[in-house]
């Protein structure tokens, strides 16, 4: 009697076990072309959604079913994929599909939240307002850190993100590095301003319209309102924010200048560089490398140029490869890109006159270090200001890495290292 006791107990606990499978956040790892992906389910009845932190997406819509005995399907119309799994001793066991290809997804409870030791937590030493400004229609949200003690001498910089539409801390996978220099920053005695990009928190126009030109008018809007409050006003800005560094201080606008990884040579080499690393890594024989990448060298020669664009079919390469071209050239029309591959700092890096600071990471794989900082060193004027370095063991965003690889920096906890906040103001201060 007491063994039956057990086993009806045992079924009990899995029947429940089976039904809190179906519940609540669930999260796993998905092997995809030799990189990890995280997927976090959350199972809720009335709003079910997916998240993909490593790409920076959340909320994506899902529908629930649960057939019964512990399993539960998951769909995810705009992605076209679908999850299956089967409850199986505190865990789910299944497969995610997507595009008709299958790969195995073992769900555990919770989201494992990578921790982030540096985002800057209160009370803080120093007082924060909430600001706008403006640049023609378009109005830009942000955050004006004053230091302790804070006059017109004090030194201020408007903080420039990367490419694409991000936060005024410029989060990526919960890292927030803008909150973290700001923060250091404001500690030394030194003012910023960071601000949302246009279109994070809504534009009237067509964001797909807006070029390099466009965010580096947006930043001089903020080095303009500045102006009304400090007597020197500088820029810092990381990857693409360091080519609008770059660019202001040829246009005379800023009086000190901070580039993190900042774009010198032009866009169309580097993402050929780029497009090179990545085929590289996903093992494709080094003469298709060559080939795709003339391939897509030529068509930004092309659209430079304004003469037609190559056809893939002329090139020996995989059928993927000339599909993929086709993105490029779809890309291409965009005015953003059709600007990014024509911008080039290096004719105007001789116009440039106040104080350099240009950093990058030697693992940075977004930005090459040993180009970008040539090309800095040798077209900037002589100015015993200037400091251009790069810096070993750091990736693009100027993390402690192994590889520097991008499927890196969710992973790493590290947001921004220590020695280059040091660095950066050291700089700053010097008399």
């Amino acid at each position: 009697m007491l063994r039956k006791i057990i086993i009806v107990a045992v079924m009990v606990a899995a029947t429940l076990s089976a039904a809190y499978a179906q519940t609540g956040t669930w999260s796993g790892k998905l092997a995809v072309q030799g990189t990890s992906l995280t997927l976090v389910f959350h199972l809720d009845d009335e709003n079910p959604t997916i998240d993909s932190p490593d790409q920076g997406a959340r909320g994506i819509p899902a529908q629930i079913e649960r057939p019964g005995a512990g399993k539960v399907i998951v769909r995810i119309p705009s992605l076209g994929a679908r999850y299956e799994g089967q409850w199986l001793i505190r865990q789910v066991v299944g497969t995610f599909t997507q595009m008709n290809q299958s790969f195995p997804l073992t769900l555990t409870p919770g989201e494992n939240k990578p921790k982030r030791p540096q985002t800057p937590q209160g009370p803080f030493p120093y007082s924060q307002e909430e600001v706008t400004f403006a640049n023609g229609d378009v109005v830009l949200q942000g955050t004006l850190v004053l230091p302790e003690g804070c006059t017109r001498e004090t030194p201020a910089l408007v903080m420039v993100t990367g490419s694409g539409i991000q936060n005024r801390d410029e989060e990526l996978f919960e890292h927030k590095p803008f909150a973290v220099i700001a923060d250091a920053l404001a500690r030394a005695g030194i003012a910023t301003l960071r601000y949302d990009d246009r279109g994070f928190n809504g534009y009237d126009g067509n964001i797909n319209d807006c070029t390099t030109d466009d965010f580096k008018n947006d930043a001089l809007a903020g080095i303009n309102m500045l102006r009304g409050r400090f007597d020197k006003v500088g820029v810092i800005g990381h990857s693409e924010g360091g080519t609008i560094a770059l660019m202001l201080a040829a246009e005379k606008q800023a009086d000190f200048i901070i580039s993190l990884a900042g774009m010198s040579i032009s866009g169309a080499e580097t993402l050929v560089w780029q497009n090179r690393l990545a085929l590289v890594a996903a093992g494709l024989p080094e003469d298709t490398v060559d080939t795709y990448c003339r391939l897509i060298g030529d068509a930004f020669d092309a659209k430079n140029s304004g003469t037609p664009m190559p056809d893939a079919s002329g090139y020996d390469l995989p059928d993927a490869l000339k599909q993929n071209y086709l993105a490029v050239l779809a890309q291409l029309q965009t005015p953003y890109m059709s600007r990014f591959v024509s911008l080039d700092m290096r004719p105007l890096l001789g116009e440039i006159t106040c104080p350099v600071m240009a950093l990058n990471g030697v693992k940075d794989m977004q930005v090459e270090h040993e180009l970008n900082l040539g090309a800095i060193r040798k077209g900037l004027p002589a100015n015993e200001k200037h400091v251009i370095e790069s810096i070993d063991g750091l990736n693009h965003l100027f993390q402690h890495c192994t590889t520097g690889a991008t499927s890196e920096y969710r992973d790493i906890e590290e947001t921004f290292a220590p020695e280059v906040l040091d660095r950066i103001i050291s700089w700053l201060l010097r008399p």
